[in-house]
This record gives C-alpha cells, structure tokens and sequence, in this order.
C-alpha cells in the first residue's frame, strides 16, 4: 500500500494492522486444526491463500487509496474473508482490520457501505455457526466497526489540518521573508534619498556658494592682478566639484526617477496604487519646466505618502494627483473622497510604505526647500494634500516661497 501521502509516523500503524490481520488469520486456522473442525484443511488452505495475497497487496506499489486496483483487491480479501467466514466462526475476528483497510483505500462513499456489510456478515456468522445469540453478538461488531470509522476519520481529519498548518507556515516563512527583503529595499532607497539630500543641503549648496562668492571675487579684481588667475582656478574646480556632487544627487534620486520625468513617475505611481475599489487619475497643469532632483523627490514622495495614507485610512473610492507648473512654483495636488478627519487630531504619524512618517514627513520636505503644505479635511468630505514648492533661480538656489 502506497503511503507516500501520509507522514512517516504511519507506518507503525501499518505494522500493526499488518501483524493484526496475520496474527488472526494464524489464530483461526491453528483453531481450525486444534478443535479437529472438518474443514480444518480447508481453513488452513484458505488462511494461507488469503495472508499470501494480502502480503502481495501490500508490496505492491500499484495498490494505491482510491486506486482500481486497490478495490480489486479488497475485493479479493473479502471474497477470501467470506469463504472463510463459512467455514470457521474464529473468521470473525477478521473483520475488525477488514474494516480499517476498507477505510483507507476507498472513498468515503464506498467506505461507509463496505463495512457495513462486513460488520453484518460478521454477526450473521454467529448465527450460520450455531453460536449463542446474546446482545454482544450484535454490539462486538458494531462497536468495533464504529470505532473503525471513528480512528481512521478522526486521523485524517488531523492528518489534513495538519497539512494546512503546515502549508501556512511555509506561506509565513515566505511572506517573511519577502518581508525582509523588502524591508531591506527600503532601507537602501531611504539611505540613498538622505545621501542624495545631505550632498545637495550641505556639499552642492555650499560649493555653489563657493562659486558665487569666487565669481563675486573676480569680477572686483583687474585681469592683470596677481590673484585673478588663482580665483578663476578655484571658481572653476568649485564648478566642477558642484557638478560632481550634482552627478551624485542624480545616482542616488529614486529609482522612478531613473526612467523618466517626473510626470512619468506620477503616472506609473497612479496606475499602479491599488485599493478595495479605488480608482487613481493623474494629470499636468501648465508647461512642464525641468526640476532639480531634489524637487522631483519631494514631490514623488509626498505624492507617494499621500496616496499610501489614502490607500489605508481613506476607504476612497477616487483619488486625483494633479501636477502645477506655475509661473514661480510647481505644487502637487492629492485628493480623495474617502472618510476625512480632523486636522490636528488624526493619526498623521502613521509610518508610510516609503519610508517616511506621514504629514509631518511631508511638512519636513517642503520647508527644507523653502516650499509649504497645506491639508484640507473633514470628517465625511475627503482629503487634500497640496505640496507648493517655488521654482529655483537660475543658479540652482531655491526660490523665494510662493506661498
């Protein structure tokens, strides 16, 4: 019998139903020659023929639970069973590992019926053998048959819960760590925005300066003076380390951003955001300009982080990014029509897929650009998240507040 479908805990169970079932075989026909029954020889002849064919049954890989030929040769066993039923009363006792095997190798169906029969046939032996009839005749087999029914049903109940609980626990191990992996993506992503933020608040802001006040420099000193050859030297390495540390901004600017404009990343974020029923639109205000990096990055993320806090909190059904290009500002507009709240009393700190934590998060990136945010909501009336950031000079530096 094939048990490659079960544990390996059950093939002690198998050993014991294969030494039960030869063990009353054995008892029936050493009784048979014992007592000097008539038809001891038959038994003896039957018990060996029945114990040979279960042994080949259960060495061949072809008996398989709810196979054909596993019904066959059930069949056989009790053909065998019932020949020797006849011819012994001590048969009886066959029944009980009868009734395990009819469980296991056929479908519940068939299962049920089969050792109905066979707990019947066992009690219509008392009677065809003359043996006294009392309330144990009826309740042995019955009781035997139920508890039959009770083990092999109750075993594969576990055996299958078991097997769910083990599949669950490979889906957790999974999900864990694609967890993990993705906890250590953000990670990354988060310390390549507060390098690319560092470089361009400290190093980039600061050679450019550099530059500005070198420029400044030159312009007061004649062509002919001693230092003038010296500033325009430096003026031009502080150019080219700025357009370095710019390079570095660049390469460590999110990943939407390295496919695209900003434009095209709203737009993938858009279609990509998913929610029980929602629906993202995005769209561009005025005549797109380009922006320094450091601009695209605070707009993506608090497009990112608005979106993530409706996707959570909002129930929305409709979500809006819209993108202003304005004459001295771009700004950023996210609005819902989910649930809302009350500014000032909601969980505004909640932590976002990004990395950052909600509105103050938000708030935090606009000032460092000298830009504002603004939030707009009510209990019932939707949510507006608008980012406006001025437009840099010229020269890279940031523009006075629109707001």
């Amino acid at each position: 019998m094939d048990s490659r479908a079960h544990p390996p805990v059950t093939a002690a169970l198998r050993l014991c139903l294969h030494a039960l079932l030869v063990g009353l075989l054995a008892l029936a026909a050493l009784r048979a020659v014992g007592d000097g029954t008539p038809h001891a020889a038959a038994v003896v002849v039957v018990t060996c023929v029945m114990a040979a064919g279960y042994a080949a049954g259960a060495l061949a890989p072809v008996v398989r639970p709810h196979s054909r030929a596993a019904a066959l040769w059930l069949a056989l066993l009790c053909a065998l069973w019932l020949v020797l039923l006849v011819l012994s009363p001590d048969a009886l006792w066959v029944a009980f590992p009868l009734y395990f095997l009819q469980l296991h190798l056929l479908p519940t169906r068939w299962a049920l019926p089969a050792v109905v029969v066979t707990a019947v046939a066992a009690i219509a032996s008392f009677l065809l053998h003359g043996q006294a009839v009392n309330p144990g005749t009826f309740i042995g087999p019955l009781l035997g048959a139920a508890v039959a029914v009770a083990t092999v049903l109750g075993y594969e109940a576990l055996f299958r819960e078991s097997e769910r609980r083990r599949e669950l626990i490979e889906e957790l191990m999974s999900t864990r760590a694609e967890l993990a992996e993705a906890e250590r993506t953000a990670g990354t992503l988060a310390e390549r925005e507060r390098l690319a933020r560092e470089i361009h608040d400290t190093l980039a802001q600061g050679l450019s300066s550099i530059q500005l006040l070198l420029r400044a420099a030159e312009r007061t000193l004649s062509a002919d003076a001693p230092a003038t050859a010296h500033v325009r030297r430096a003026r031009e390495a502080a150019q080219e380390n700025l357009a370095e540390a710019r390079r570095f901004v660049r390469a460590l600017s999110p990943p939407d951003l390295e496919k695209g404009s900003l434009a095209a990343a709203l737009e993938r974020l858009s279609s990509r955001t998913t929610g029980p029923g929602l629906m993202v639109q995005f769209a561009v205000s005025g005549s797109p300009v380009e922006l320094p990096t450091p601009y695209e990055v605070a707009l993506l993320r608090t497009a990112q982080s608005a979106l993530a806090n409706t996707v959570r909190h909002a129930g929305a059904r409709r979500a809006e990014i819209t993108l202003s290009f304005m004459d001295t500002s771009v700004s950023l507009d996210v609005v819902d029509d989910g649930r809302g709240f009350t500014p000032g009393s909601g969980p505004v700190v909640a932590e976002t897929d990004t990395g950052g934590f909600g509105l103050p998060a938000m708030r935090s990136r606009a000032r460092s650009l000298g830009g504002t945010l603004s939030v707009e909501s009510a209990p019932g009336q939707g949510t507006a998240v608008a980012l406006t950031l001025p437009l840099p000079l010229p020269d890279g530096r940031p523009g006075q507040d629109a707001a």
